[in-house]
């Protein structure tokens, strides 16, 4: 590590950092799916351990991420309100890949990814380039000691 890894700068940068890094690994994973490496029982295991880890990055930001970015930077409360909507979108749709993974209607599957695939990447894109600079500035000492679900990778 440099000695720029230390200090206000280099500290409260790794939150949005994080977070970047996290949508890397979802990204990744996602991917996966679309490219069809995964089929059968293994489809099942991968959307569940997916589906699950995605959900779980979308309910912290909502619980915590999102309020403690709203307690600081209050006039990014629309931006929030916007991505919240995605999560109940995104939500939806990791709900019926989850019924549909036991399926043998790999057409409907292919669809669900497919508009997983769209959304996620939308909403992505528009969160780096929304919330990470606020993540940037916000000190949150909690989360230096132990970062919060949704700033973690989970393989």
């Amino acid at each position: 590590m440099s000695s720029s890894d230390f200090g206000p700068a280099g500290r409260l940068a790794a939150f949005g950092t994080q977070l970047v890094e996290v949508h890397l690994w979802l990204r990744e994973e996602l991917d996966r799916l679309v490219g069809g490496e995964v089929a059968g029982r293994d489809l099942r295991a991968h959307c569940l351990a997916f589906c699950t880890a995605l959900e779980r990055h979308h309910v912290g930001e909502d619980t915590g991420g999102f309020p403690a970015l709203e307690a600081d930077f209050p006039e990014l409360g629309p931006t929030l309100e916007l991505l919240r909507r995605d999560h109940d979108l995104i939500s939806g749709i990791l709900a019926r890949l989850t019924e549909l993974a036991d399926s043998p209607d790999e057409e409907r599957i292919a669809g669900e990814v497919a508009g997983l695939a769209a959304i996620v990447t939308s909403h992505f894109a528009y969160e780096e380039r929304t919330i990470v600079a606020a993540l940037n500035r916000l000190d949150l000492p909690e989360w230096r000691a132990a970062p919060p679900d949704f700033l973690r990778v989970y393989d």
